[in-house]
C-alpha cells in the first residue's frame, strides 16, 4: 500500500510539475516569437588577429567578411559565427544583427532595432547605449545581462 502512494505521489508530482513547465514554455515562446533580433554571433576582443584567424580556421570557421587591414574579421562555421576584433573593445560582446541571418544575407520581415528598444524599456530592461527613435536605418543598442555580459544589437540596413 505504502509502495502505491509512493508510486501515485511521484507521477502526480511529475505530472503537476511537466504541466508548469509546459504552460510556462509556452509563456516564454509567446514572448519570444515577437522579437526577431536576427543573426547570432559572438565577438570576441582579441589580442593577435593573425593567430587568432589561424586559430579559427584549424576550427574549420572561414572568413567571409571584415577587414584584417582595419583588425576585425568575421568568420563562419556552418552556422555559427565568430566575429574577431584586435583593439575595437575591451571584453567579448553578445552580438545580434536584425534584418540578416547567419550568412549576412537579409531577412524579411524583420524587427527594427528601435521597435526591440521600445520592447526592451517597456520590460524594465536598463539599456546601456540606445538608437535615437527618430532615426531610420543602420542603429545599435547595447545592453548588459545579469552576469555582466554585454549584448550589442546591431542593425547594419
Amino acid at each position: 500500500m505504502n509502495k502505491r502512494i509512493i508510486v501515485l505521489a511521484l507521477v502526480a508530482s511529475f505530472s503537476f510539475g511537466f504541466y508548469l513547465r509546459k504552460g510556462d514554455h509556452r509563456e516564454r515562446n509567446h514572448q519570444t516569437t515577437h522579437m526577431k533580433l536576427g543573426a547570432f554571433s559572438v565577438s570576441l576582443s582579441v589580442k593577435d588577429i593573425q593567430a587568432s584567424k589561424k586559430f579559427y580556421e584549424n576550427l574549420g570557421f572561414t572568413a567571409i567578411g571584415g577587414d584584417l587591414k582595419k583588425n576585425y574579421l568575421i568568420m563562419k562555421n556552418g552556422n555559427a559565427l565568430v566575429g574577431l576584433f584586435q583593439g575595437m573593445f575591451k571584453g567579448n560582446i553578445l552580438t545580434f544583427n536584425p534584418g540578416w541571418d547567419e550568412s549576412g544575407q537579409v531577412v524579411d520581415p524583420f524587427d527594427d532595432v528601435r521597435k526591440i528598444q521600445q520592447h526592451l524599456t517597456r520590460e524594465g530592461i536598463q539599456l546601456t547605449s540606445m538608437a535615437d527613435e527618430a532615426t531610420t536605418g543602420p542603429a545599435s543598442i547595447t545592453l548588459t545581462d545579469p552576469d555582466g555580459n554585454v549584448i550589442l544589437i546591431d542593425q547594419h540596413r
